[in-house]
């Protein structure tokens, strides 16, 4: 079982800045495709980025593309996703997940973060 811990979410202002982290309980992490979807109120789950466990390539949902990024720290069991200027938009439960294999951008991922908070002011 991995369990995956999100961190760095807030209340932030339009325009602004944030870094979510999510840590992964398990080693051999870099076997691991990891990603970050998010949930609005009424809304579907939608992929917003994914990492690939080795090799490191990334997918960004064109909806963040030029302003979200995602990378992986593998020696720590880290995944983080730097979210620049961003919007009202951008308002959600930010989730981490984790899945055997390759990234999809569906969510068959087999392990899932509680969720962050990202509210942003306009």
């Amino acid at each position: 079982q991995v369990q995956l811990v999100e961190s760095g979410g807030g209340l932030v202002q339009a325009g602004d800045s944030l870094r979510l982290s999510c840590t992964a309980s398990r080693r051999a992490f870099s076997n691991y495709a990891m990603a970050w979807f998010r949930q609005a109120p009424g809304k579907e789950r939608e992929f917003v980025a994914g990492i690939s466990g080795s090799t490191g390539i990334t997918y960004t949902a064109d909806f963040v593309k030029g302003r979200f990024t995602v990378s992986r720290d593998n020696a720590k069991n880290t995944v983080y996703l730097q979210m620049n200027s961003l919007t009202s938009e951008d308002t959600a439960v930010y989730y981490c997940a984790g899945r055997y294999g390759a990234v999809v951008r569906s969510t068959d991922y087999s392990y899932w973060g509680q969720g962050t908070q990202v509210t942003v002011s306009s």
